[in-house]
């Protein structure tokens, strides 16, 4: 629905014009917001999508929510960063929904995601085994062992290598938080590998 629209020139666009115009009932302002903020959502969503979850769905979802929740924004932070911060809790809940799950076990592995596995677990930096793992199914097997907000903080911090306050931004966390929640999902990420590897040498 939103993929042919092309945003306006960054400069010309005045976005508290144009939310006094949609709180007005004005369509078209509406219809502009959605164009200029279209390429920042898609930015957010794309590399956290959830499986079987069409990027478009789920950018729909997220202007909608933003539409409604219009009388929320009290414009104490820029109205793009009020937006990441949909956009994220989004992708959150909709990993949540999706995350019923079983264990990840080391029969499930393909024989070239148990060497990787062999080769993650000789390493002792979470950072290096990130880096190794992204091309492969295995990461996103372990992934989807975390819980959405311990996921949504690997993909961040270790994975797209954003810095604590483009991720306290993004969140809406602070940057103490952040830290500290990465480090959290990083530990939940290493005991994941170590049981599978504990299982393979059995």
């Amino acid at each position: 629905m939103f993929a042919s629209l092309m945003p306006p020139d960054a400069d010309a666009f005045d976005i508290p014009v144009h939310l006094a115009l949609v709180q007005a009932g004005d369509q078209d302002a509406a219809r502009d917001l959605v164009e200029h903020l279209y390429p920042q959502v898609i930015r957010i969503i794309r590399p956290r999508l959830p499986r079987r979850l069409d990027e478009e769905d789920l950018a729909q979802e997220v202007f909608l929510k933003m539409f409604s929740r219009l009388e929320q924004y009290r414009g104490d932070m820029p109205f793009t960063h009020w937006l990441s911060r949909i956009a994220v809790t989004t992708c959150i809940d909709q990993l949540r929904k999706q995350q019923r799950r079983p264990e990840l076990r080391h029969a499930d592995l393909s024989e070239n995601e148990a060497e990787m596995l062999d080769v993650v677990t000789r390493d002792d930096s979470v950072r290096n085994a990130g880096d190794a793992l992204a091309a492969h199914e295995l990461l996103e097997k372990l992934l989807d062992q975390l819980k959405p907000a311990d996921r949504m903080v690997v993909q961040l911090v270790d994975l797209e290598q954003k810095s604590l306050a483009e991720v306290a931004k993004i969140t809406g966390w602070s940057a103490p938080v952040v830290k500290v929640r990465a480090f959290r999902a990083r530990r939940k990420l290493r005991t994941l590998l170590e049981k599978l590897e504990a299982e393979e040498s059995r």
